[in-house]
């Protein structure tokens, strides 16, 4: 059976404000351990290092041309992609989500109707820190993310306390519901199940894509660290729902149920050439987002690592206020019923 290998990078839980690690990411690669190792010796013959690891081989310069090199084997010649957030990004989508939709909702408007929430969460980012005062969104998603996980009065009185103190009558479509402390928005932020962890997220965007590669029935391999736990237990939940249903999520992505993936297992990274492949891959597309940014200094060549990708291997998640194309890239989405049924199906987790 088909093995897609998997490797993540940047999770931080519920906080998504982390400055250390402003993205967060995963690839999945079908690959096996015998063809990985044959790459890593190819790429590597002198490694003395008993495991691969991105961190360690990007300090060398002398080690960026094969790095280069192993990415562009890797992505010519087997089944992979790579999924790239911007966690501040994804973190204003969760405030539209929770802070800003159900008012709507409640009046009958279709807040995510071709991606809109996209649209305003954009310019949240780009525009917000000027637009709302000095320091008033920095403070807004932090009390947002606090109210999210502690779901307590005082969490929720911060939170609209905060939104109070913006100029948010600029752009009362976004800050309004908060600002008059609207009730269903703050029983959607209260409510048992709802997150910032973004392992979710990051899953469902990778399985619309391994869905897809996969001929037949597959399975998924990871390593056994900590923070893939929280993978693990979430794709056990996404294996074990049969209810049938499809979601259009943009032009390009949707999603099925039951899917084709039948199983997830844990390996120790240190004997698996394949998942030590994906943590390199997943590694190099991190770093790139944070060298094109401005948030690290360069060292492997950004623009080098992400050119090596086709269309169909690299998702990101990034902010964009080239309106017009969100609107058409999102056209018909299903956005809220795909949150509807999360929400009945899977929340909690």
């Amino acid at each position: 059976m088909e093995c897609f290998r998997i490797d993540e990078s940047g999770y931080t839980g519920y906080d998504l404000l982390n400055r250390d690690q402003p993205f967060q990411g995963a690839t999945a690669i079908a690959i096996d351990d015998d063809a990985a190792g044959d790459l890593i010796r190819r790429h590597f013959p002198r490694l003395q290092a008993g495991e691969l690891k991105y961190r360690d081989l990007m300090r060398r310069p002398a080690n960026h041309s094969r790095l280069l090199a192993l990415q562009r084997d890797v992505l010519t010649n087997y089944k992979c992609v790579t999924y790239v957030c911007d966690k501040r990004f994804l973190l204003l989508l969760m405030f539209a989500d929770y802070a800003i939709e159900p008012y709507y909702y409640e009046r009958g408007i279709n807040f995510y109707e071709n991606g809109q929430n996209y649209s305003l969460a954009s310019l949240l980012y780009l525009v917000g820190p000027q637009l709302l005062g000095e320091g008033a969104l920095d403070r807004l998603l932090t009390c947002f993310q606090r109210a999210v996980h502690d779901k307590t009065p005082k969490a929720l009185a911060d939170l609209v306390a905060s939104a109070r103190a913006s100029r948010w009558r600029d752009l009362p479509e976004a800050l309004g519901p908060l600002a008059t402390a609207a009730p269903e928005c703050l029983a959607a932020i209260a409510t048992h199940g709802v997150t910032t962890d973004a392992a979710f997220i990051v899953l469902q965007a990778l399985i619309s894509r391994t869905e897809v590669m996969a001929a037949g029935p597959y399975r998924i391999e990871h390593d056994e660290s900590d923070n893939l736990r929280a993978y693990h237990r979430m794709l056990q939940r996404l294996i074990s729902h049969q209810e049938p249903a499809t979601f259009r999520q943009s032009d390009i992505a949707s999603l099925t149920f039951p899917l084709k993936l039948t199983s997830v297992s844990h390996v120790n990274s240190r004997s698996s050439a394949a998942v030590q492949l994906a943590d390199v891959m997943i590694g190099a597309a991190v770093e790139a987002a944070s060298t094109l940014t401005g948030r690290r200094r360069a060292r492997v060549d950004p623009e080098a690592t992400l050119s090596q990708y086709t269309d169909n291997q690299l998702i990101h998640l990034l902010p964009s206020i080239d309106f017009a194309e969100q609107a058409r890239a999102r056209q018909g989405t299903q956005a809220a019923e795909l949150i509807d049924y999360y929400a009945a199906h899977f929340a909690g987790e």
